[in-house]
């Protein structure tokens, strides 16, 4: 049993009461491998900003667990030799099962999901419960899920939303004793949120009665990638075939993180700025061949997109100091 506490990390429970109270969003960012964390770290850095460094299982799966849990102790030490000490979460994102949650917990995450959105609502309770049970014994914090996103990212893929309904949040926050709450509001997995002609909007409104239903409780956004279209025409400029890939407005974003979304998860964007840059590498210099050469500067990319989203998107920035 490694504890999250030895490694430097922090749960969720301070920082996401901190963002409630300070009307902005702690940036969940995804990472694979070392430029991805380099990044993040970097950009969270300059910014000031606290972060949640999330593994999906399919992350865990390519990566290692244990290279994971000493990539995020080193994030931590990272951190401190750029000059500036940060909260560091390591977050365990979409767990499906009770034994991934606890073999993650074991391994030194500070924090674990569990979506049990797929179930009926009384198995998503049960579940959800007894992982809070398990994972309070160690101060590691539990997000929750109620309602499904359309979409695909890794392992989880759904076709169609199924809204969060309002209705149902007390209770479940109450029978599982969750420390934050995954809610559906239009939001999705992926690169293609939405389709040329529709509407871009996320339900403010239900979001809205959420908060008035659970006040003050810390609630996530999940598949909230605005996917630059710049980013979008240089991949498709370099060879790529994106097509009509369309993200969330930042500026609804930005009215959700003011409001009680404590957390809000970008994945797709990072993708795209990464691949952006690698692919204009690759077509300008073909003679290249040396990672350094290309991951370098799709690490810089990663880090410009990060920097921006703490700043003008979540309003994250500054609020580790």
């Amino acid at each position: 049993m490694v504890s999250f506490k030895d490694l430097g990390l922090v749960n969720t429970v301070d920082m996401y009461k901190k963002a409630v109270a300070g009307g902005y969003a702690v940036p969940g960012y995804n990472f694979n491998n070392m430029e991805q964390l380099q990044s993040i770290i970097q950009a969270c850095v300059a910014t000031k900003s606290p972060v949640v460094l999330q593994v999906s299982s399919g992350a865990r799966k390519y990566a290692n667990q244990t290279l994971l849990r000493y990539m995020a102790q080193g994030a931590v030490q990272y951190a401190k030799e750029l000059g500036f000490e940060i909260p560091i979460t390591l977050h365990l994102d979409h767990g499906d099962s009770f034994e991934l949650c606890q073999s993650c917990i074991e391994y030194g995450f500070s924090s674990v999901m569990i979506d049990g959105s797929h179930l009926s609502y009384d198995k998503n309770v049960a579940l959800t419960r007894k992982v809070v049970e398990f994972a309070h014994q160690y101060d590691v914090s539990v997000e929750g899920e109620l309602g499904v996103l359309a979409g695909v990212e890794d392992d989880v893929s759904a076709e169609e939303h199924t809204y969060t309904r309002p209705e149902e949040v007390q209770d479940f926050v109450g029978k599982t004793g969750v420390d934050s709450l995954a809610i559906s509001i239009g939001t999705s997995h992926g690169a293609y949120k939405f389709k040329p002609g529709q509407d871009p909007k996320i339900r403010l409104d239900i979001l809205q009665e959420i908060e008035q239903r659970i006040p003050g409780f810390p609630i996530v956004l999940h598949g909230s990638s605005s996917v630059p279209q710049d980013l979008v025409a240089k991949i498709n400029k370099y060879g790529g075939k994106l097509g009509e890939a369309i993200g969330i407005p930042e500026e609804q974003l930005r009215k959700a993180a003011k409001s009680a979304v404590c957390k809000i998860n970008v994945d797709s964007d990072g993708r795209l700025a990464m691949t952006a840059a690698i692919r204009e590498v690759f077509a300008e210099h073909p003679e290249e061949f040396d990672p350094r050469k290309y991951l370098g500067p799709a690490r810089d990319a990663l880090q410009k997109l990060y920097e921006h989203k703490n700043i003008d998107v979540l309003g994250s920035a500054g609020k580790a100091a």
